[in-house]
């Protein structure tokens, strides 16, 4: 059949209405006539042969045609697949049939829609499996494809598909190892949890999954920035290469990060470019992020506010007041959602609210009750719960929890929690005493009619002048249904469960702790209660992560003459403060993987060098942790058994004398500089 003519579409995803994927059922004529005509007249493979079983699907809105997409028969060996998955060939000759490629996929040239790739891809993801058992009764369980060395995969990695690695340039017919095909990155994306069980490989090394030839060959800013579109390729370079410059040195101004004239100049043109924002800036890494959070069962989305003081700028155009009239503080706030596995290693960040209050506003504290919340500040909680449930609904293997402190106690938000079906559950520190049934009264004398379940004992860090101790709390836990303030009675009652924790023995002269939490997460057992509780502990990690925004990253010493160019400078540091809290996490939790999934060969040969005082490095890398006690080591930290292990602070010292060490060291033994750093996470 002809193929009609498509006209253009330049929109957003949500100008193009629903995006409906369409699969061409057996014998559909006119539906794999319209499939082949635009896969040969747009796509520089055309529409084939495919190999083997397959389905064909169909890109289409309101307004059109947007592309078309085909899931066929698997390579039969590719040995960076194979050595990821972790099979041995009778294995492979067995499972491969659980294995599907992506063998096409065409977004046409006259739909310029951000995003629409890694949408569309996402949306086949969900329902391949389903689709593919359905015709051929065999329901697969991993995905694959192969994306050309000179294309960047960007909605590949989008679309949260992991790149594992770099085929050898030899095709399906190539008997005789000419490889006469350019090499391919190789991207897999797993249908279920267990999909490694289920094709019965083997969990590789640290070695092979932090060394593989792709890995090697990808750039962190790749990974956090690459699919950012600008609209200019020079555009995004520039956002690059001035990620690299401000975590080479998080420290400096940006003139002495840059290190030239020119790429100082090109810095404050980047910032000051209208395309440039901090929303947009942070897409790729928020996508990141959400890659990294489906490899959890459990991820806790902490949420928290932070205010940016430049006071010490007041030329500086777009701040507003930070606290009272009497204060004269000014600058912007900032409202963030920091990704955590339950074990306290931080993601990345899944949301990004910053503002500078209205002069005008000021002095309305006492009209709070009478405004309706979305005229008011607290509406961030609420933002922010909607992005980790819109995490939780696409990531339907992973269990997110948005967890908040006792400024998050908000009856609206835990209506929205309630009635959001598949949405995050929420975690919230209660800060008030709240209404119930008239039989049960009030939250606090509920709980405390309630027997302890159990004790807990919690290590409590040093505070002040008061040491360190340990805590022993008695846990109480219920559910509660909590009645609307007399003031928003047109709310519904909300059903939730109460975890409350409180001291017992405290020392004399020792105010005792006591929590009461709140949360949409079942709590029927005592090991229920005090996962919790431990849940509850990670929050104090996005202070970390905010000090090391400040001190570490010194982000309100920027002196960019506007609110535009510090928040979209921002979005860089936010990624370089998340990368260092990062590494400070990881060496604790895998301190044995080899340094090289962090650290380029140059840096951890120069780091051993130079801490060995000796011109000659080992052959070897060393661990993970020892090159970070090493650099840490740079920044101060002493290394002793009462020390424990280095924070934020040593680290981001270190490594800005680390990267001055490296250059001395590649500029007097002839090495080659680091050019790129591996993906980690």
């Amino acid at each position: 059949m002809p193929l009609e003519e498509i006209r253009p579409i330049e929109t957003d995803l949500a100008g193009l209405g629903p995006v409906e994927l369409v699969l061409i059922k057996e014998g559909d004529r006119k539906g794999n006539a319209r499939f082949r005509g635009l896969l040969d007249r747009y796509h520089p493979l055309g529409s084939g042969p495919l190999c083997g079983a397959q389905l064909r699907y169909l890109v289409r809105c309101r307004q059109g045609y947007l592309g078309a997409l085909a899931f066929s028969a698997p390579a039969w060996r590719v040995a960076a697949r194979d050595r990821y998955i972790g099979w041995d060939e009778p294995t492979r000759a067995e499972r491969l049939g659980q294995v599907v490629n992506n063998s096409r996929f065409l977004i046409l040239p006259q739909v310029r829609a951000p995003n629409l790739a890694s949408h569309v891809l996402g949306r086949a993801m969900r329902r391949l499996a389903s689709d593919w058992e359905a015709r051929y009764g065999i329901r697969p369980v991993l995905a694959e494809t192969y994306v050309e060395a000179d294309r960047r995969g960007s909605c590949y990695r989008a679309a949260n598909w992991r790149m594992v690695g770099q085929t050898r340039g030899r095709g399906r017919q190539d008997h005789h190892r000419r490889r006469s095909s350019s090499p391919k990155g190789v991207y897999l994306y797993p249908l279920c949890r267990d999909w490694r069980d289920r094709l019965g490989g083997q969990a590789p090394g640290p070695k092979a999954m932090g060394q593989s030839q792709g890995a090697q060959e990808q750039d962190w800013t790749d990974e956090e920035f690459g699919a950012v579109e600008l609209g200019d390729v020079r555009l995004n370079r520039r956002l690059r290469q001035l990620a690299r410059d401000l975590y080479g040195s998080p420290q400096a101004q940006l003139p002495q990060a840059c290190g030239s004239r020119a790429k100082t100049k090109a810095a404050y043109r980047f910032l000051d470019n209208k395309r440039v924002k901090l929303d947009t800036l942070l897409t790729a890494h928020h996508e990141a992020t959400a890659r990294r959070m489906s490899e959890a069962s459990v991820v806790l989305a902490v949420q928290d506010s932070t205010s940016l003081n430049y006071s010490a700028h007041p030329l500086t155009e777009g701040l507003g007041p930070l606290n009272t009239r009497a204060d004269q503080s000014i600058g912007l706030w900032m409202h963030d959602t920091l990704a955590f596995t339950p074990e306290g290693v931080p993601l990345g960040l899944i949301d990004v609210q910053v503002w500078a209050r209205d002069p005008a506003q000021q002095g309305k504290r006492a009209t709070r009750h009478q405004r309706p919340l979305e005229e008011k500040e607290s509406l961030k909680w609420l933002k922010s719960y909607r992005a980790a449930s819109a995490l939780a609904q696409r990531l339907e293997q992973t269990r997110v929890v948005s967890v908040g402190d006792r400024e998050a106690d908000l009856y609206e938000l835990f209506v929205e929690a309630a009635q959001t079906a598949g949405g995050a559950d929420i975690l919230v520190r209660a800060n008030r005493t709240r209404r119930m049934t008239a039989e049960h009264g009030h939250l606090w004398d509920y709980m405390s009619q309630m027997p302890a379940a159990g004790e807990l004992r919690l290590k409590i860090p040093r505070r002040g002048n008061q040491g360190a101790r340990e805590a022993k709390m008695a846990v109480r836990h219920a559910p509660v249904t909590l009645k609307a303030p007399r003031r928003k009675s047109e709310l519904p009652e909300v059903t939730l469960w109460a975890v409350w924790s409180k001291e017992v023995d405290a020392p004399e002269g020792v105010r005792p702790l006591e929590w009461m939490l709140l949360t949409t997460a079942p709590v029927e057992t005592f090991e229920q209660a005090c996962e919790r509780i431990d849940w509850y502990t990670t929050r104090w990690q996005i202070e970390v992560y905010h000090r090391t925004l400040k001190s570490g990253c010194k982000i309100e010493e920027r002196q960019l003459g506007s609110a535009d160019r510090i928040e979209a400078c921002l979005a860089i540091d936010l990624v370089v403060a998340w990368r260092i809290h990062h590494l400070s996490r990881l060496g604790r939790e895998t301190p044995d993987v080899p340094c090289t999934a962090y650290f380029e060969e140059a840096q951890w040969q120069a780091l051993m060098a130079f801490t060995d005082r000796t011109p000659t490095p080992p052959k070897a890398p060393p661990t993970l942790r020892e090159a970070m006690r090493r650099v840490a080591g740079l920044g101060g930290f002493l290394g002793r058994k009462c020390d424990g292990e280095p924070g934020t602070k040593s680290l981001w010292l270190g490594l800005q004398r680390l990267d001055d060490i490296t250059a001395a060291f590649v500029v007097f033994t002839g090495r080659s500089p680091p050019g790129v750093q591996r993906i980690y996470g």
